[in-house]
Parts: structure tokens; sequence; C-alpha cells
């Protein structure tokens, strides 16, 4: 069974991703902040984050730069959700995530994305 690391600083979405992903046969671990990502990989040891770019005090796409960057966890496949940034241009550039879905989505196009993902 793939785990998944959720981050978003929205309550809500955590409970309904997790819920979801739940139900679909992912273990879920949610964080609603990025400053215990690097711990919570470690301790999880996710196969997948997925991760929003708009977090309370921190932006997503700086914790995926650091991830990618990061020898012990480049390999992580690493999914960003916004509801206000267009990211798909900036997937080809270093420390960028290897996919990215715009909020709001339809569940069974993320869950799509992250079969990708693991699959790959």
């Amino acid at each position: 069974m793939s785990k998944i690391l959720v981050l978003d600083d929205d309550d809500d979405i955590l409970e309904i991703l997790s819920f979801l992903l739940s139900e679909n046969d992912y273990i879920v671990k949610t964080l609603n902040n990025g400053e215990t990502v690097f711990e919570e990989i470690k301790d999880f040891k996710p196969d997948l984050i997925l991760l929003d770019v708009m977090l309370a005090g921190m932006d997503g796409r700086a914790i995926c730069k650091s991830i990618k960057e990061n020898q012990l966890t480049s390999f992580l496949p690493v999914i960003l959700i916004s509801g206000t940034h267009d990211l798909a241009a900036s997937l080809d550039y270093p420390g960028a995530p290897d996919d990215f879905v715009a909020k709001p989505f339809e569940i069974n196009y993320l869950l799509t994305k992250i079969q990708n993902q693991l699959a790959a």
C-alpha cells in the first residue's frame, strides 16, 4: 500500500484529501505546515508528496525545491496543488515538482496523477 504525505494549511482540505485517499487504499499522513516536512519524510517514508503552493508563511514551491535538491529525498515524487498559480510551465526547471494539479480539481483527475507518479 502506497503512503502519501499531504501538506496544506487548510484543515478542511486535509480532511477531505485524507478521507478520499484512504478510501482509495492509500496510507495518508497530513501536515498543516511545512516546518517539519523533512522529519515527517524521515519518519513516515512516503511514496509521494501532495503539496499546496500557498502554505501559511511558507511557499510550497520552496519546500518542493528543498525536497528535490536533497539527495535523501530527491527521488520522491511531488505533486504541487494550487488554486492561484499555474505551474505547468515550470515543471522543467531544477527543483520543480513532478506534476501539478490546479484547484479545484476532480478527485479522479488527482488519483490518476498520483497513480501515474507512483508507477513512474
